[in-house]
């Protein structure tokens, strides 16, 4: 029996045998306690490591919060002086209208001021003279552009008891052409003219942009083409 056991024991279907060392428990908490020290030293040399590396030290933390702050402070005055620049810029824009639209008015009345000027002469020219009948004053010409001369004239019927005066009206341009003697009378032949007291003639007249005008002649007829008055200006 005995032979049985200790051939079975010796043999291949033996049961295992693991041999283990025993280790008191007070030196395994004592290598615990190392070890999670070591690994705690290594990690805060990391973080130290980490913010030297970086520069986040206490001093760089604030100076960070504080040029943060002034960079916000710096956005909002951008933003405020962008909004004076713009309004300001608006108010100029009008005000630059505004003069040029005064500036307009101003030449708009130093241009009515030279026509009523030039008309005031005009009508001083034309104040009544001794005499009766129909009578030409003022008459006034010249070459508004080239093939182009502007005429203005006061018929006046003077006396006592005036009769409508019906009539005809002529104007008559004369110079030189090429070299040679030239006049034009107006296109489409005399106009009728109808009036009691006084009236104003005025208007263009067209001739050869070539042609030199020296002078324009203003004759009136009556219905029976009897000339009652005439006039000539010289350009």
């Amino acid at each position: 029996m005995r032979w049985k056991l200790l051939r079975r024991r010796l043999s291949v279907s033996a049961p295992r045998m693991i041999v283990r060392s025993h280790l008191p428990w007070p030196l395994r908490w004592a290598a615990l306690a190392v070890m999670f020290g070591f690994s705690a030293a290594i990690a805060l040399w990391a973080f130290e490591l980490g913010k030297d590396l970086a520069g986040l030290d206490r001093n760089d933390h604030e100076e960070l919060l504080r040029l943060r702050a002034e960079i916000v402070q710096l956005r909002t005055d951008h933003q405020q002086a962008t909004q004076v620049a713009n309004t300001a810029d608006s108010l100029l824009r009008t005000e630059r209208a505004t003069q040029e639209r005064l500036a307009q008015q101003v030449r708009q009345l130093e241009a009515d001021k030279q026509a009523l000027r030039a008309d005031l002469g005009f009508y001083e020219r034309l104040l009544p003279t001794s005499g009766e009948g129909l009578q030409l004053r003022g008459l006034q010409a010249e070459v508004s552009a080239p093939g182009q001369v502007r005429y203005q004239l006061l018929i006046v019927q003077s006396g006592k008891a005036l009769a409508e005066f019906k009539g005809r009206y002529d104007l008559l341009l004369t110079g030189q052409l090429e070299g040679k003697a030239w006049s034009q009378a107006l296109p489409g032949g005399p106009q009728v003219l109808q009036m009691r007291q006084v009236t104003r003639l005025e208007g263009l007249i067209d001739h050869p942009p070539e042609a030199v005008i020296k002078a324009m002649q203003v004759r009136v007829m009556d219905a029976k083409g009897v000339t009652r008055a005439t006039q000539t200006v010289s350009l």
